[in-house]
């Protein structure tokens, strides 16, 4: 395993075992639930907007370490930006974990979320990497449904 891979996986551990803005956010702006029912996975994210821009992000849930550290890095790069930033983001994550990124498998605009640069590697667990991310956009939208993996476009 080299030596990044191997940071990787301890970041991903680390995140997992324990999350960053894991708390209810009772005066959020908005919230949206998600769940992947081949895993088990289920979050709550909690956005607090002001004007345009994500002033908070927090999430609630239980899942695998994947889930739970993406819905945990996922709420730190989050923060600050608008509502354009973040589904400009989500694309650029989305399309790192699916494997249609860059070719060479590297996403410096990613920062931190290049954690999980080997996900594309397992189909099955793209949807862990990316339900926090759809749950996101349930909650910029407003939507009141359940977002599951299933009805998510991967």
């Amino acid at each position: 395993m080299s030596e990044l891979r191997a940071l990787y996986q301890e970041v991903l551990l680390d995140h997992s075992k324990h999350p960053h803005n894991f708390r209810a956010m009772p005066d959020a702006s908005r919230s949206a639930q998600g769940y992947n029912p081949l895993c088990g996975d289920k979050v709550t994210l909690y956005v607090k907007l002001e004007g345009d821009r994500i002033v908070d992000v927090s999430f609630q849930g239980t899942g695998c370490a994947i889930s739970t550290a993406s819905a945990s890095i996922l709420t730190q790069v989050l923060k600050g930006k608008t509502r354009e930033e973040a589904e400009a983001l989500f694309t650029r994550f989305h399309d790192f974990v699916t494997g249609h990124g860059q070719p060479d498998g590297k996403a410096p605009e990613l920062g931190k979320l290049a954690v999980f640069s080997g996900v594309a590697e397992f189909p099955v667990r793209v949807k862990c990497a990316t339900l926090a991310w759809h749950t996101l956009r349930s909650a910029l939208s407003g939507s009141e449904e359940v977002v599951t993996t299933e009805s998510a476009v991967e």
